[in-house]
């Protein structure tokens, strides 16, 4: 046998499988929507570039004949409805649909009505947006920890609710899906900069982070949700993946990136004391719904002098007067939401507190 018999196969071979290699990472890597291409660059197009050019993306161009790019936004729904309606309306004009879910369970298992849909008439002037989904459990369905049923209950925005959508609802390719729950707020200007631009696929919507209301700024790092990636069929990355950044590791390095300053959380932010302590017994930490931590009195001290409700050390807030760098249907309606803007008074906005 030749030398080069017994030497070129095996150089061959493996030639053929770093071109393999290299073909899979690129496309495992590469987002499908900048491999979308136009015959050429429209007015529109151009438009999008500047915006997008200031964040260092491409511009999103869709194919020929496919509709314009819809964007989703998915989120979570408990008691929030004041929460609910100021996002809705405030991004009304840069959302194609909303897709609401709630399930019959917590996090915890613990039962719960199906708030949301009992009061779904209070919501009808954004009906026509409005994709509602109950989440459904399998009959054999059996959650051995918290994590496992919200697990399922997140991935439901997508798993569930998307291959029944039809006519124009039907996700395209490329189209735009936020992940949150309903306190995790896009701005309406990052919403539209999504829908204008090729964005990285595991995209963290970096939010300023807010207590009890928007006048409890809280000290540190920006909120790290929500999420935001694209439709892929069945490539598309389920919410609670995106959420807590699953999979395989270097996937996850090369297409996560964080655009700071992109939304708001506002987090325990209730009208009442009634919801704050039906969020503190849905906890997966049985500790923070200690009865000392339900007391009502104690509840509106600390929420009124900006205290955390738990005494935990690295939990601070700094006051913000007269905060403008709000929603906007929150900004030109305060006097609907007062307790959102202003903690201030004997009952701290809880409209279920009289003092004895």
């Amino acid at each position: 046998m030749s030398l080069w018999t017994r030497t070129c196969p095996s150089r061959w071979s493996k030639a053929a499988v770093v071109i393999f290699l290299l073909w899979t990472l690129y496309y495992t890597f590469t987002a499908p929507a900048s491999r979308i291409s136009s015959d050429g660059d429209s007015i529109e197009t151009a438009r999008h570039g500047d915006i997008c050019r200031g964040v260092g993306w491409p511009p999103f161009t869709q194919k020929p004949g496919r509709p314009p790019r819809k964007v989703y936004d998915l989120m979570m729904v408990n008691t929030e409805l004041d929460l609910l309606e100021i996002r809705m309306n405030s991004s009304w004009d840069v959302v194609d649909y909303f897709v609401l879910v709630e399930g019959r369970k917590t996090f915890t298992g613990l039962d719960k009505p199906l708030h949301l849909k009992a009061n779904m008439a209070t919501l009808a002037h954004y009906e026509s947006k409005i994709v509602y989904h109950e989440i459904e459990e399998p009959s054999n369905f059996q959650a051995k920890t918290p994590w496992t049923r919200e697990d399922l209950h997140r991935n439901s925005m997508l798993t569930q609710v998307f291959p029944r959508l039809e006519g124009k609802k039907a996700p395209t390719a490329g189209d735009v899906i936020v992940v949150s729950d309903v306190d995790e707020m896009p701005r309406t200007e990052t919403l539209a900069l999504l829908r204008a631009c090729v964005f990285p696929r595991r995209l963290t919507l970096g939010s300023r982070f807010y207590y009890y209301s928007f006048q409890n700024l809280h000290r540190g790092d920006e909120w790290a949700h929500p999420q935001a990636t694209y439709y892929a069929g069945r490539w598309t990355i389920k919410p609670n993946d995106l959420r807590v950044h699953d999979g395989f590791f270097l996937t996850r390095w090369w297409q996560t990136a964080t655009l700071p300053n992109a939304s708001w959380h506002c987090s325990s932010c209730f009208g009442t004391i009634d919801e704050l302590l039906i969020k503190m017994k849905s906890f997966v930490h049985s500790g923070l719904n200690a009865e000392q931590f339900r007391d009502r009195d104690r509840i509106v001290d600390r929420v009124r002098r900006g205290k955390d409700l738990w005494d935990r050390p690295d939990e601070e807030f700094d006051r913000v007067e007269n905060n403008t760098d709000v929603p906007r249907f929150l900004r030109e309606h305060p006097e609907r939401f007062p307790y959102l803007t202003n903690r201030d008074g004997a009952s701290a906005g809880f409209s279920d507190y009289e003092k004895a």
